[in-house]
């Protein structure tokens, strides 16, 4: 194992046994360095990868830390990543959109209160009756959000926000080129948030992969 590798193991080693805790600062890295064994160089390399990655937090002037480590935080590098993808990659994009939405919308068929339900229709009925294919996209962006955070775990959530961005492109491109494609996407939105309103988690479960299913479909056959 590279000697950098072997350096971030022993940090997440540390992090993961609760010898390190978030906002606990690290030793001095003269003394860390020592602790594990690891020449000064290799720590450095490794603080520097874990802090791109948010995992530590380098203070200059007054040390290094382990960041609060909460998903949306570590979720950030998968962000950029997702978002270097190239556009031939979205496909994969939205296959992992299809496997964890309809968790999504079944776990906030449970959770979701009445005030948030409202909050749906409204965003909704905000399109009026002939949208454009930027305010139907932007309005598709903020419901599928809504409904990631209305099930309560938030690292499913940043999951699924991550996933969205690279996909906006595509989703607008979709709304120009397929006829019928605006109108779909808003009756599916309607009937995603009918099922949730009466509790029928595997509806809204199945009625959300319909609608990923159909904007997956049209991209593995576009041109």
């Amino acid at each position: 194992m590279p000697v950098t590798d072997e350096a971030i193991e022993k940090i997440k080693e540390m992090i993961v046994t609760g010898q390190l805790r978030p906002g606990d600062r690290l030793p001095r890295e003269a003394d860390l360095s020592v602790q594990l064994g690891l020449s000064r160089n290799s720590l450095r390399e490794a603080v520097r990868a874990l802090s791109l990655l948010n995992v530590l937090d380098v203070r200059q002037g007054d040390g290094t830390y382990v960041s609060p480590l909460d998903s949306s935080r570590l979720l950030e590098a998968l962000t950029f990543l997702v978002d270097l993808h190239r556009d031939d990659s979205v496909l994969e994009s939205f296959q992992v959109r299809a496997i964890l939405e309809p968790a999504a919308a079944a776990l906030a068929t449970h959770r979701i209160d009445l005030a948030e339900r409202a909050s749906l229709r409204t965003l909704l009925d905000s399109l009026g009756s002939a949208p454009t294919v930027d305010e139907v996209v932007a309005n598709d962006i903020e419901f599928h959000h809504r409904i990631a955070a209305a099930a309560g775990n938030t690292m499913l959530c940043s999951l699924i926000d991550s996933l969205s961005g690279p996909t906006v492109r595509a989703r607008i491109w979709r709304g120009i080129t397929q006829e019928g494609a605006l109108e779909r996407t808003v009756a599916e939105h309607g009937a995603i948030l009918d099922a949730m309103g009466s509790g029928d988690a595997e509806a809204a479960r199945a009625w959300m992969t319909v609608h990923i299913t159909g904007v997956t479909r049209w991209l593995q056959e576009a041109p």
